[in-house]
């Protein structure tokens, strides 16, 4: 028997281990069937080229729980271990020292494993004795038995073993018996070891017998060896993808389809990626893809490999030329995860452009679940915005879908305005902007369909990205003003008309901490609405961005922007007009001709001192410019007041109001039922 010190500069690696890596602590198991995993490769290598003569026999690795004997056993039939490569693989371990290594990887505690051959060693995370009974496959090799009990320390003597490879027994600590427990360990290998090249079992399969679960004779083999991603694709069908993808997500709907990647050069990079249907939420979506490492499960945290856009798709990537620091489950950043990135990208784009030249029906078909997919990657990457333009699609609000190129050809007679400029009209909601959606057709005009989540930034984009281009909702304005052929049209109102008229409005809209409310007016003509509440197009896309940029939040927090467009063409807004004169004039008479005496003061101060300088002005005369200001607003508040109390009472002015309201799903609770009573009463008479 042989005593010893395992060749480390610091008295006590162990503790160390445990202590950087307990956050970590499950990817013992991954290290410890890996190693059996690759052991018995490397058996399998030597016996094809010949320098193995024996039997391969079966190779099935086994992992055991003793939950009574508190043990975790894993077992190979692969290579084994002579003293002399115990002494060289488990006893040295290269440290300079506890001082370097603590100040090294304070900071990325998995940067351990792995990196210094400590793979092994992640055992003594979960355990308090480890022991290692192992036989090599060479002639002639005796058994040993290897013993630690966490303490640089160690056994190793010879002891008795039938056959060849290495049984690990990890003698599970106290606060660590989670891993004594069937459930744990199952859920372990499924994640980790799901798809190693080795046959892996785990405890007995199980039958229904008599009413209850019994275990068979049959190992339960928990892993498959040959997964989908390296198979050549032409020898597999579109059944094989599905349910592979089965496997891999067990509650998600069927994909819409996937890319087989592929490549040996310049770097080993093989995997299937799926494009899921993707609906809304972009972070539940994430870390769907999952990293493998010779078919050894690393990470589905793959930002830094993968485009961030494409981090929306599911599957699996395997490569051994992705740089991992010593734990496997971090990535670190070199030219190959460039290059690897690259090409992902492109090969994404290439199959979407395949799939769109090959089956442009079913391609249209799939287009609002890829609609997001795709408008994220154009809004994140500029190459891929370059290789998408040829397929992205708008869609109509009559469910016809076009490409950029397409859609401009069919606009670009009828929808450029006097400027010059191309106007792609949109709605987000075609029941709630119903109306506006009718005054544009009515023009000839089309309208296309943005109700999804990145619309808005995508509008943003496209109009930097197209010349000479903007975007317009349909209900930013009136039709004639969103794209505008030749000088609009001057209302024939007088100026103390159209204040009248504005005020009788403006008085009646709703107060709202929310909203603002603007009055224009524009003849319109005789046929078209009497009042229009239009939104401006800049104020909302504003607060819709606020969503999307941090910076921007204040944007957010602003009331809604809304302007009320008078007819001034329509027969109930001259009747409205019309009433408001007769109703108000002969008490207005006084308070105008007051108001008009201290307008005409108020522009003789103004002209007088605005040849002086400001230190040549008295303070009589500030006093008196100020009390003729003051004089002005109280009349004009008067005049307001008489307007006001006018309005309150005409039912056609808020019957009209509500009637703009409503179209804009803006008139609810008190205001609808009051709606509902006033237009009973009105239809009665």
């Amino acid at each position: 028997m042989k005593k010893g010190n395992i060749g480390v500069t610091t008295e006590n690696i162990f503790p160390v281990i445990k202590k950087f890596l307990y956050s970590d602590h499950e990817i013992f198991l991954r290290e410890m069937v890996s190693n059996a995993v690759d052991a018995t490769q490397k058996l399998k290598t030597l016996a094809q080229k010949g320098d193995f003569k024996g039997e391969l026999g079966d190779l099935t690795i086994h992992v055991k729980l003793d939950k009574d004997a508190k043990t975790l056993t894993i077992s190979d039939r692969g290579l084994g271990m002579t003293a002399e490569e115990i002494d060289k693989y488990i006893n040295q371990i290269a440290f300079s020292g506890v001082t370097d290594f603590l100040t090294k990887y304070k900071d990325e505690a998995n940067a351990i494993i792995g990196h210094f051959g400590l793979g092994f060693y992640s055992s003594f995370m979960v355990s308090d004795k480890v022991e290692i009974i192992t036989k090599s496959y060479q002639e002639g090799a005796k058994a040993m038995h290897w013993t630690c009990d966490g303490s640089p320390e160690f056994t190793l003597e010879e002891t008795e073993k039938e056959d060849r490879g290495t049984d690990i027994v990890l003698h599970i600590a106290d606060d660590c018996k989670e891993f004594l427990e069937k459930t744990r360990i199952t859920a372990l290998l499924n994640k980790y070891c799901k798809f190693m090249a080795v046959p892996i079992a785990f405890g007995k399969k199980t039958e229904w017998k008599d009413g209850k679960e019994v275990e068979t004779q049959e190992d339960n083999i928990i892993n498959s060896v040959e997964p989908l991603w390296t198979k050549t694709p032409s020898t597999l069908k579109d059944e094989d993808y599905k349910n592979f993808y089965r496997t891999l997500y067990p509650m998600q709907d069927e994909p819409l389809f996937w890319i087989h990647l592929n490549v040996d050069f310049p770097f080993h990079l093989t995997g299937i990626l799926y494009f899921p249907r993707v609906h809304s939420n972009l972070d539940l979506q994430r870390n769907k893809i999952q990293l493998y490492c010779n078919q050894v499960f690393v990470t589905d945290q793959v930002e830094g490999i993968v485009p961030d856009f494409l981090t929306l798709l599911h599957g699996v990537i395997d490569s051994p030329d992705i740089p991992l620091n010593v734990s496997r489950s971090y990535l670190q950043s070199d030219a190959n995860v460039k290059k690897i990135s690259t090409y992902i990208t492109k090969k994404v784009a290439d199959r979407l452009q395949q799939t769109f030249k090959d089956d442009r029906k079913d391609y249209e078909a799939k287009w609002d679940d890829l609609k997001l997919f795709i408008n994220y990657g154009m809004l994140s990457q500029e190459d891929f915005y370059d290789r998408a333009k040829d397929f992205a699609l708008f869609k109509d609000i009559n469910g016809k879908y076009f490409t950029m190129e397409e859609y401009k050809t069919l606009i670009k007679d009828n929808q450029t305005d006097k400027n010059g400029d191309l106007v792609y009209l949109y709605a987000t909601d075609k029941n709630d902007q119903y109306s506006y959606i009718k005054a544009a057709e009515d023009k000839g005009y089309s309208v296309l369909l943005m109700d999804g989540q990145l619309d808005m930034p995508m509008v943003s984009m496209l109009e930097q990205k197209l010349e000479k281009s903007r975007f317009a909702r349909v209900d930013a304005d009136i039709i004639d003003r969103l794209i505008q052929k030749e000088d609009a049209k001057k209302s024939a109102l007088e100026a103390d008309d159209r204040d009248k008229l504005a005020e009788v409005f403006r008085s009646q809209m709703p107060v709202d901490s929310k909203a603002t409310f603007n009055v224009d007016m524009e003849a319109l003509g005789e046929q078209a609405q009497p009042v229009l509440i239009t939104e401006s197009e800049y104020m909302r896309r504003m607060k819709d961005m606020s969503h999307f940029q941090p910076g921007m939040s204040f944007y957010g927090q602003m009331p809604d922007s809304y302007t009320v467009v008078l007819n001034t063409d329509h027969a109930l807004v001259k009747e409205v007009l019309d009433e408001t004169r007769k109703a108000t004039d002969e008490t207005l008479k006084p308070i105008e001709s007051e108001l008009k005496g201290q307008q005409a003061r108020l522009a003789a101060l103004h002209q007088s001192q605005s040849k002086k300088k400001a230190e040549e002005i008295t303070k009589e005369e500030k006093d008196d410019l100020e009390k003729t200001e003051k004089a002005v607003n109280e009349q004009r508040d008067k005049k307001n007041k008489v307007l006001c109390d006018y309005a309150k009472d005409n039912k056609i002015v808020h019957q009209l109001i509500d009637l703009a309201l409503l179209q804009n799903g803006m008139l609810k609770g008190k205001a609808l039922d009051e709606f509902l009573k006033r237009s009973v009463e009105m239809i009665k008479k």
